[in-house]
């Protein structure tokens, strides 16, 4: 079986890698699916977020890393996946994305989420924060990998 780990990943987080490594457990086949979201602005080009992914799972046969617009329902119909993952930080998080779970649901009927709540050391990390922490030169090692860390000086140099 198949399933899906959606996101921005703007960029990829200790707490992203930690949940695809533990749903990759269960799953034949763990797609990430990189997304789009017309409300947010990027740092990273989508084509360099894939990136990022790609070069840590590179050694992970069972972790596809695809790119995508538009619906997520109409990712998964069209690739035959029933099963999204999502990570839990917070309960303002469980908020959300029971909310989106629902809408999901409503608009696949063969589509359910599969909540994964997060280790508690990366219970608050998160992309935006790793950003902010790297823009008044903090340290990331806690944060993401070395990989991500010279891809945010390379991009703030």
């Amino acid at each position: 079986m198949k399933a899906i780990y959606p996101g921005s990943f703007d960029p990829i987080t200790n707490g992203h890698i930690d949940i695809i490594n533990r749903a990759s457990n269960f799953f034949d086949e763990l797609i990430i699916g990189v997304m789009m979201n017309s409300k947010k602005k990027y740092m990273f080009s989508i084509e360099e977020r894939k990136k990022l992914i790609e070069q840590q799972f590179a050694n992970n046969a069972k972790i596809k890393v695809v790119t995508f617009q538009g619906l997520l329902v109409d990712y998964m119909k069209k690739h035959h996946i029933k099963v999204i993952i999502k990570g839990l930080r917070t309960v303002t998080d469980y908020a959300y994305e029971a909310q989106m779970a629902l809408t999901n649901k409503n608009l696949y009927k063969d589509a359910e989420t599969f909540f994964i709540h997060s280790t508690e050391k990366y219970s608050l990390i998160s992309s935006s924060i790793v950003k902010e922490i790297y823009s008044y030169g903090g340290e990331l090692t806690d944060y993401v990998p070395k990989h991500v860390v010279d891809a945010l000086k390379e991009k703030l140099s």
